[in-house]
Order: C-alpha cells, then sequence, then structure tokens
C-alpha cells in the first residue's frame, strides 16, 4: 500500500511518507556519528521523522479532584487537524486539550469513537502542522523493529523500540467485542502511551498503542494501522462506524455429540440465546429464548466472535438464514440485521 488517498467528505487523506517531516540536516549528522550502530540510527532517523506530529491529550470528564481526567497520545495524520488516538483516551470527555510537541495548546473537537476497536478521531484548528506517514500494516513482519512514540505519565516525547513480537492476535475491547489483526510487540508501554503510534523503521506508522499486559513484561499490543484508516474514515464521515445487530444476547455452550452427529455439524459449541430485543432482528425472525445458534448463511457459528465478524456494515439489510437447534431439532430461520443505530433508537 505505497500510496493512501481517500477522500471523505471532500478531504484528502494522503499518507506518503512526508520528507519534509525529516530535517534536511539528519542524515548528513548521522553518517558522520560513525560510533552509532546501525540500529540506533534506524531509532533515531524515525523518532526524529515521527515526533513533530506525536500529541499529548489531556481530557476532563468533571471534577479533577475526584479523579475526572485522564491524559494520553495521539498523532496528526492530516495537515487539517485531524489525530487518531484510542477510544478509552477520550470517549466521555467533557473537554479535550491537546498540547503539540512545540508547545501550542488548544482545544480539540471530537470527531467520533469506536469502542469497538477501541479508536477515536480528534480534531484541532492549527496551522503548519505535520502529519505523520501511514504505513501497510499486511507488509509487517514478526522480528522486525518497532518504535513506539507517546507521552507515558505526562513525559513528554518518550521513544521506546523493540521488534514486532507477533501478528494476528486479537484483543477484547471495553464493549466484549474482539478487535481483530492486533500487533503484538515488546516496545514498552506504560499508562499515557495510549493512542499513540508505532513505528517502522522508515518512520511510517504502523499501529496505534493500544493496551499492556501489566502482569506480564514486554507483552504489549497496537491495533493494526490498516484497521485504523478504515476505522478513521468513517468516523469523520459519520462519526461513528456503521455495523449490523440481530438483537440478541448469548453465552457459548457444548452441544451433545449425538446432536452434532445426527445433524451432521461442523462445530460442537454454539451460541445459546438467553436474552432477545423486543422488536429486534432476532424477534421478527422468530428466534425464542433457548435456541442455540450454529450457523449464518453457510457459515458455522461455533460462539460469539464468530457472530460478530460477520455482522460487518455490509450485512445491514441483507436477508439471511440463521441456524439454531430447538431442543433437538435444527430450524433455519430467516433474519435480516438492521443498523447498530436502530437499536440506540429503540433504547432512548
Amino acid at each position: 500500500m505505497k500510496d493512501f488517498i481517500q477522500y471523505v467528505s471532500g478531504r484528502e487523506f494522503n499518507t506518503e511518507e512526508n520528507k519534509s517531516n525529516e530535517p534536511a540536516s539528519l542524515s548528513d549528522e548521522l553518517a558522520g556519528d560513525e560510533w552509532l550502530d546501525a540500529y540506533s540510527q534506524a531509532v533515531i532517523r524515525a523518532a526524529e521523522k515521527v515526533s513533530p506530529s506525536v500529541v499529548n491529550i489531556e481530557v476532563s470528564n468533571g471534577d479533577r479532584r475526584q479523579g475526572g481526567g485522564g491524559s494520553g497520545s495521539g498523532f496528526v495524520f492530516t495537515t487539517d487537524g485531524f489525530i487518531l488516538t484510542n477510544s478509552h483516551v477520550v470517549h466521555g470527555a467533557l473537554k479535550i486539550e491537546v498540547t503539540l510537541p512545540d508547545g501550542r495548546r488548544g482545544e480539540a473537537q471530537l470527531i467520533g469513537d469506536d469502542p469497538e476497536t477501541d479508536l477515536a478521531v480528534i480534531r484541532i484548528n492549527a496551522p503548519n502542522l505535520m502529519q505523520v506517514a501511514l504505513g501497510d500494516s499486511q507488509k509487517i513482519r514478526v522480528g522486525q523493529l518497532a518504535i513506539a512514540i507517546g507521552n507515558p505519565y505526562g513525559f513528554q516525547y518518550s521513544v521506546t523500540a523493540g521488534v514486532v513480537s507477533a501478528l494476528g492476535r486479537s484483543l477484547r475491547s471495553q464493549t466484549g467485542r474482539l478487535i481483530e489483526n492486533i500487533i503484538q510487540t515488546d516496545a514498552a508501554l506504560n499508562p499515557g502511551n495510549s493512542g499513540g503510534p508505532l513505528v517502522n523503521s522508515r518512520g511510517e506508522v504502523i499501529g496505534v498503542n493500544t493496551a499492556v499486559i501489566f502482569q506480564a513484561q514486554g507483552i504489549c499490543f497496537a491495533t493494526a494501522i490498516n484497521t485504523a484508516k478504515f476505522v478513521a474514515g468513517q468516523l469523520i464521515k459519520e462519526g461513528r462506524v456503521r455495523r449490523s445487530y440481530i438483537g440478541l444476547g448469548g453465552q457459548v455452550v457444548p452441544l451433545h455429540r449425538r446432536l452434532v452427529r445426527y445433524h451432521n455439524l461442523a462445530i460442537d459449541t454454539g451460541v445459546l440465546v438467553i436474552s432477545i430485543e423486543p422488536g429486534g432482528p432476532a424477534s421478527k425472525a422468530g428466534m425464542q429464548e433457548g435456541d442455540v445458534i450454529v450457523g449464518y448463511d453457510d457459515r458455522p457459528i461455533a460462539g460469539i466472535d464468530d457472530l460478530h465478524r460477520l455482522l460487518t456494515d455490509q450485512k445491514v439489510g441483507v436477508r439471511s438464514i440463521l441456524t439454531v437447534i430447538r431442543r433437538n431439532e435444527k430450524l433455519s430461520l430467516n433474519i435480516t440485521p438492521e443498523d447498530s443505530r436502530m437499536r440506540e433508537q429503540r433504547q432512548h
């Protein structure tokens, strides 16, 4: 993905390498520092290129004396002031303040946040902003250099380096949905790093730093930048990410071996329906509490996460077949997922 250009509401996202981010004299300066090894030079080049775009974010949710605030990081990805960060950094904030690397400080507007992927976009109104270059997370390889930049514990502009430890991880969001294609790295993250960029040796952002496992050492996670590109575009265009929903609550249960053999099922677990929203798609389809979902169209459903992966924006309004086990009988129900916004309208 050499160039990533996306037009949203008449705006251009150009994520080619921004050559202006690198000082003209940097290469010459590093070339003269023969005592620096190649690893150090790569980290320095990447950090120098990206750091002018990394911001500190402070939020207020109420009375600060009662802990009604917090801080995090973000990075400018368009020259007209759009900033990527984590949803958990800005969600529910009454006020968002951004401090730029040059010391400028101002209030930011929340454009939209998506707790399902823990991503958010905010915007500041300031001139002469430096944007990052966005990379392609599909080209990442395990073992390659990974550099995390952020503002841990309020310390501005902190750089840590490590490697990409693993790819294709899944991380549970605060809403319960799995975030797919997570990057695992051992570049150290601390509170306040959330929302900052994970960068490769060329100074391209390959991920958005998201979480750390505090009980472990060297296990940190970042949302892949390709996911962030899609989510950011949706948030700028509509203020939200459009998804489909069918209106039920469920839990994973094992299936009796006799049922699996009798109905020739491809899985040995399913989703037990424990609640159904009145007026929702599942209710209209005739689903009952106690049904066990085992298939959606031609795909087997072994758990809640399988359903979540299928219920994308492309399924909104599309009639599908939901396969359920009701007592010992296998049934096919016609169901038409709705936009998740319909659920919010019913609740209000």
